[in-house]
C-alpha cells in the first residue's frame, strides 16, 4: 500500500473511533487531527471537509462488510445456512457501526450529502444483488422452487428484514443504543424470518 494510502486509512479509522465514541455531530476535523497528531493541511489534503470524511468512513464500512460477506459465500453451501452466516455478519457490524447513526435522522448537514445519498443508494443495490445471487443458486441447486422474479424476491426478503431492524430499535429507546434485549430480540427475529421465508420458497 502506498503511503499516501495509508495515511488516509490512518485518518479514516481515528475518524471512526472518535464519531463512534462522541458522534458524528459533536466531532470536528479539528478533534481529529489532534486525535491523530496530524496537522489540519494534512487532514485537509487527504479530505477536503466533513462530509468527505463521512464519505470515505462510510466506503471503508462497506467495503469490509461485502467483504465478509464474499469471504463467508460458499457455492456448496445450503441457502438457510448462507442466509444465517449472513445474518450474524450484519449483526456483527450492527454492533460496531450502530453509534454512527448513519440513518436515524441525524442532524450534522454532513450526512445530508449528495455524494453520500447516492452512495449508499449504490449499496443498498449492491446488497439486492448479493442476495438475487444466493436466491438464483439456491434455484440451481433445487433448494427451492424455480422464482417468476428473483430480484423482487431478494428485495422484499430485505425490507423484511430491515422492518423488524427497525421495529426492534423503535421497541426500545430510539436515542440511545439498544439494550441486550432489544438487540437479542432483533436477532432471533431475523433468525426466524430467514426460516420462515425459506421454507416457503422450497418445493
Amino acid at each position: 500500500m502506498a503511503e499516501t494510502d495509508k495515511k488516509r486509512e490512518l485518518i479514516i479509522e481515528g475518524a471512526i473511533k472518535r464519531f463512534i465514541h462522541f458522534g458524528i455531530n459533536k466531532t470536528t476535523m479539528n478533534e481529529i487531527a489532534e486525535d491523530l497528531s496530524v496537522s489540519k493541511p494534512s487532514l485537509y489534503y487527504y479530505f477536503p471537509d466533513k462530509t468527505s470524511l463521512i464519505l470515505g468512513v462510510v466506503e471503508r464500512i462497506f467495503k469490509d462488510y461485502f467483504d465478509v460477506l464474499y469471504a463467508d459465500l460458499k457455492q456448496e453451501a445450503n441457502i438457510e445456512t448462507t442466509l444465517l452466516n449472513i445474518v450474524e455478519i450484519k449483526h456483527r457490524f450492527f454492533l460496531r457501526y450502530y453509534m454512527l447513526h448513519l440513518s436515524n435522522g441525524n442532524p450534522d448537514s454532513s450526512l445530508n450529502s449528495v455524494e453520500l445519498k447516492s452512495y449508499l443508494e449504490k449499496m443498498l443495490e449492491k446488497n439486492v444483488q448479493f442476495h438475487e445471487k444466493i436466491f438464483e443458486m439456491a434455484v440451481a441447486n433445487k433448494e427451492i422452487a424455480p422464482q417468476e422474479d428473483i430480484p423482487k424476491l431478494a428485495e422484499l426478503y430485505l425490507s423484511c428484514q430491515s422492518g423488524l431492524t427497525s421495529l426492534c430499535i423503535m421497541h426500545g429507546n430510539k436515542e440511545l443504543f439498544p439494550g441486550k434485549k432489544e438487540l437479542k430480540l432483533m436477532k432471533e427475529k431475523q433468525i426466524s424470518l430467514s426460516k420462515i421465508f425459506i421454507k416457503g420458497l422450497k418445493n
